[in-house]
């Protein structure tokens, strides 16, 4: 299980799902990747709790091929990234160099914002199916749903689930 050598981004945003941004960051910490929090700007950032946390990166000093995977929490927050170009950007180059992409509950909606999901399965957040839907997606009712190197999953609950398909994909 060990991902030693592997880089890790979470995106951070105002109101994010606490649990779905916090259980990865130490999980994926835990089996050994380098975890890096990328957001908009340095600054401090809220959850949907009031739960501070700060990134490490903004993304416009982020360069893509620095990164094995990158993982998108939910809650309010991807509502917030999808406002980012230079989050979305960043998102684009990773999904074109074939990176996995990993999204949890409202974190899809960033893959229909960069035309990823045309044509793929996924799953979220049952509240934002028919974006993914009308976004070309087929929406899957799953704890977990791996296309390629899209990984989506639907709420907290799903969470080790998610993680392990994560680390399945690189190869832990």
């Amino acid at each position: 299980m060990g991902l030693d050598g592997k880089h890790v981004a979470i995106f951070l945003e105002n109101l994010y799902e606490d649990i779905e941004f916090w259980y990865p960051y130490y999980r994926f910490k835990e089996a050994g990747a380098r975890v890096t929090v990328v957001a908009p700007a340095i600054k401090e950032y809220k959850s949907k709790n009031g739960v501070p946390a700060a990134p490490d990166l903004a993304a416009g000093d982020a360069e893509a091929d620095k990164f094995d995977a990158v993982i998108i929490p939910g809650g309010y927050s991807p509502d917030h990234m999808r406002r980012s170009q230079e989050l979305l950007a960043l998102l684009k180059k990773i999904y074109e160099q074939g990176k996995v992409i990993a999204a949890i509950c409202h974190g899809p909606w960033l893959l229909a914002s960069i035309g990823a999901i045309k044509g793929r399965k996924v799953t979220a957040f049952i509240s934002i199916k028919d974006d993914l839907v009308n976004a070309g997606a087929e929406y899957v009712d799953q704890e977990v749903v791996r296309d390629g190197n899209i990984i989506t999953s639907r709420t907290p609950k799903d969470l080790p689930a998610f993680c392990r398909e994560i680390i399945a994909a690189l190869g832990g």
